[in-house]
């Protein structure tokens, strides 16, 4: 989740030193820092049932699962974001030769908050989308069984597919695997 806090500006270098000593995390938007705030409890059980679903399924592969401790840098837009969960096929590709911005997802997954929901499906849509890796973006929402699976077609082409406790199971295509909403949603409690 995001906070507004006053504008500041500073340069790349000066918000990846203020990154490292920091006791909360902060996102850069090409010289403008924003602090990120906590999740809800909805929100962290769902990142830790898709941690231990992701890692079961994708054991013995060459995919990389990431949380929210990493920063995505992602350069066409001069952001540095920190998706609650990314997957990297391979080996990481690190921004300046950095162990701590990773330039190559190939699925990112936000759980929604109120706060977040529109910048998660808007703008940081549009820079997710200019990373050449990126196959997949999930939208889980905590406050109904829902995820929305953006799957890249081509280029520029992205699908939406709705998944709902109708359809029951969520396809990850571009990793071969499915998962079951059930185990995603278990013990999360929407009153």
């Amino acid at each position: 989740m995001l906070t507004q806090s006053p504008p500041k500006t500073l340069s790349l270098e000066e918000y990846r030193n203020l990154e490292t000593i920091a006791e909360v995390k902060h996102e850069y938007h090409d010289g403008e820092i924003i602090e990120m705030t906590g999740g809800s409890i909805n929100h962290n059980s769902i990142l830790i049932n898709l941690i231990v679903l992701l890692k079961l399924a994708l054991r013995g592969t060459n995919y990389r699962l990431q949380s929210s401790d990493l920063r995505l840098w992602i350069p066409q837009y001069n952001r540095g974001l920190y998706p609650d969960l990314m997957l990297i096929a391979g080996e990481p590709l690190f921004s300046d030769n950095r162990n701590d911005e990773i330039l190559n997802p190939c699925l990112i997954i936000e759980v929604l908050s109120p706060s977040t929901s529109g910048y998660d499906r808007g703008d940081k849509f549009r820079y997710y989308r200019s990373i050449p890796q990126l196959n997949q973006y999930l939208l889980v929402s905590q406050g109904e069984i829902l995820i929305e699976s953006y799957s890249k077609t081509s280029e520029n082409n992205w699908l939406l597919q709705e998944y709902t406790p109708a359809r029951g199971i969520i396809s990850l295509d571009s990793l071969g695997i499915s998962l079951n909403l059930a185990d995603i949603y278990e013990g999360i409690d929407f009153n």
